[in-house]
């Protein structure tokens, strides 16, 4: 942080932020991939570019201030246990490292369970500019002339956490001050090595930044789209951008990574890179699917990046990865899902056999965490909660599930299940195949027929009440009105469940409108849809197997049109690792993930009139359409009429669809 006043107090003392913090305003602010560029109120200019593993910075202080740079080496975003800087100044270069963890840490709902470390970040910096003056903080105490702080803020909240921290500054005699700074998860030789590699002295923002630009458009250009509005343009490459920032690199330029045993690893034969940060249970959705689909090669990292984790950790895929640590966070097993769909969209290079059988022992082994309450109800530790009541009773029962909603946690388990089935049957595993797919029907047993909503049942087998569709009780982040159509594997089921697909449509219906049949796609209340979480976001797409699909071109294209737009507001929610952009990028193409575990695709009306897709190292695919209006009257695939699906886009291939006003 630059500061351009006296140090005479603890930065981390200052409790309400009004010495040490600067205003800013968005006028005097340049954000773009791999750059960016901010004039703060306190006078400093600063311009920062980034590579894998490291950033370069140039600070511009006012010529009448002091020029100070803070490190508030404790300040993670979630707390930590300990931090050290060290400030050097013959080698005019700050070190240091934080011990940190704690995802979701502060959260209600069992989040205390999650106030723990798992990773070391460290740090270098290297400065143009000598030090004139150097100091650091403990806590409330200033030690100026100092070199060596050390000292965390650790993971209470409020008033618990307040004044608590460490850090150093340094003062410039400088007012252009020239910044490189790389970072490890192993060592500080790793985050000197990933400078060193990344970041020559020579190097500037602008030549990093240009190099940054270039990595980012080979990216972006995955997709290119023709014949849009500049509005449009600017949505759908914002919704690409925040696709692909996932998966997260971990590993340093020696293939040398954290594990989740807190032991340093190496890449495995023919890794290229290790990934953190996998937020399963939203990814599983759509974001993995796109990831599949443009960068295969990075998906099958990323597959053996999550196996490589589970090894280290006794076998157990955690549902929530943050960076390498376990977090437990959500319900249902979406690495199961999340892998299935993997191979099922050709994805090779990781070692899917050895993966498999890691999945299918999570899904049949019971383990004794599973009979554990830590963390719940939202980060409960059992990944796959009370396996052997799941098995026996054949739905996870919401009196002793030690999960976040036994509903949820039923629908879940059954998508996992089913994916993992379509893979064992690819992989010639046919006992395993009959087994899951049975197990992938689990969900009818939390399908009501007297209420025609999907509902949490106890232990006994009676259903959980009171019960209403609005409520979330036996569900996670949303109401059983929601959830009742999160069976993705099976809508043709679903439907035979509420009374034939004539039923299912008119509820579908509903669902997307108010009772005077105008649309009603946000803000709707629990009854309704609700475009800013995971568990519904299909539900758009469940017209296409009900007999539809105009209803499904209809609300996708009014979704595309007004939910995502441009602006502060123009993403619906929390983006949950790309997931919400990946939904968006796929409904603009006009093409959306039938279902975890598998490669097919469900068709809608693009909304471009011209689309192409140059996966890496794979086969384009152009998109093409004619005619005015939202409706498909037809769709041909090099030629051969489609339905309402079409298989995957691994093989390329030419897609034309005839758009129309209106439906036939």
């Amino acid at each position: 942080m630059p500061f351009t006043g006296d140090v005479t107090s603890s930065p981390s003392a200052d409790k309400t932020d009004a010495i040490y913090a600067s205003d800013f305003s968005h006028a005097d602010e340049i954000a773009e991939p791999g750059r960016y560029r901010l004039g703060l109120a306190n006078g400093v200019k600063t311009d920062f570019a980034a590579t894998d593993r490291a950033g370069i910075g140039a600070f511009t202080f006012p010529a009448d201030k002091p020029a100070n740079l803070l490190f508030r080496t404790s300040n993670s975003l979630n707390g930590s246990e300990d931090a050290e800087v060290h400030l050097d100044p013959a080698k005019q270069q700050v070190t240091g490292s934080v011990l940190t963890g704690a995802f979701c840490g502060r959260r209600a709902n069992g989040g205390v369970n999650n106030r723990k470390t798992y990773y070391r970040l460290h740090f270098v910096a290297k400065f143009d500019s000598a030090f004139t003056a150097t100091g650091t903080w403990t806590d409330g105490t200033l030690k100026p002339g100092t070199t060596d702080a050390t000292g965390g803020e650790g993971y209470s909240t409020g008033a618990d956490r307040a004044g608590r921290g460490s850090g150093g500054y340094v003062t410039f005699g400088s007012k252009n001050v020239k910044m490189r700074l790389a970072v490890s998860y192993v060592s500080l030789e790793g985050a000197e090595n990933n400078l060193r590699a990344e970041i020559s002295p020579r190097a500037s923002v602008e030549s990093v930044a240009a190099a940054g630009k270039r990595a980012w458009n080979e990216r972006l250009n995955r997709v290119q789209i023709g014949g849009t509005s500049e509005d449009q343009r600017t949505v759908f490459y914002t919704a690409l951008y925040h696709s692909l920032q996932q998966p997260n690199l971990v590993s340093d330029v020696d293939g040398q990574y954290l594990g989740m045993d807190r032991l340093p690893h190496r890449l495995e034969r023919g890794q290229d890179a290790q990934y953190g940060n996998f937020s399963g249970w939203d990814q599983y959705r759509a974001q993995v699917q796109l990831l599949a689909l443009l960068e295969p090669r990075v998906a099958g990292n990323l597959a053996q990046s999550l196996f490589n984790y589970a090894k280290q950790n006794n076998g157990v895929w955690d549902r929530w990865v943050h960076v390498n640590g376990a977090t437990h966070v959500m319900t249902g097993d979406p690495s199961a899902a999340t892998i299935a769909t993997f191979y099922a969209m050709g994805v090779r290079n990781f070692d899917f056999r050895g993966a498999f059988d890691s999945l299918y022992a999570q899904a049949t082994v019971p383990r004794p965490e599973g009979l554990q309450d830590a963390g719940c109800p939202g980060q409960c530790v059992g990944q796959r909660p009370n396996l052997a009541q799941y098995l026996s009773s054949h739905y996870a029962a919401n009196d002793v599930c030690h999960c976040w909603g036994g509903a949820a946690e039923t629908l879940e388990d059954s998508v996992a299940d089913f994916s993992l089935a379509q893979w064992a049957k690819a992989l010639g595993r046919d006992k395993e195949f009959q087994t899951l797919t049975e197990r992938g029907s689990y969900w009818k047993n939390v399908f009501n027929p007297a209420t025609g909503y999907m509902q949490a049942r106890n232990l006994d087998g009676s259903w959980v009440t009171p019960f209403a569709p609005a409520s979330d009780r036996g569900f996670a982040q949303g109401s059983s009105a929601t959830y009742t159509w999160m069976v993705p594997q099976d809508v043709s089921g679903l439907a035979a469940s509420m009374g034939g697909k004539e039923q299912a449509v008119t509820r579908l219906d509903d669902f997307f409108h108010d009772a005077n049949g105008n649309w009603l796609l946000r803000g709707g209340g629990p009854l309704k849809y609700d475009p800013t979480n995971e568990p519904g976001i299909h539900a758009p797409w469940l017209y296409n197997e009900l007999g539809q699909p105009w209803k499904t071109q209809e609300t996708v294209r009014e979704l595309v049109n007004t939910v995502y737009t441009t602006g502060p507001a123009g993403l619906p929610g929390n983006d949950d690792l790309g997931t919400m952009s990946a939904w968006y990028v796929f409904s603009a193409l006009g093409i959306y993930p039938r279902t975890p575990g598998s490669s097919e695709l469900l068709l809608s009306s693009p909304l471009f009139p011209r689309a192409l897709i140059l996966p890496a190292g794979g086969l384009p695919t152009l998109i093409t359409t004619s005619g005015d209006g939202k409706y498909v009257e037809s769709v041909r695939r090099d030629g051969v009429p489609q339905g309402w699906k079409t298989a995957d886009l691994t093989h390329g291939g030419l897609l034309t669809f005839r758009l129309s006003s209106t439906h036939s």
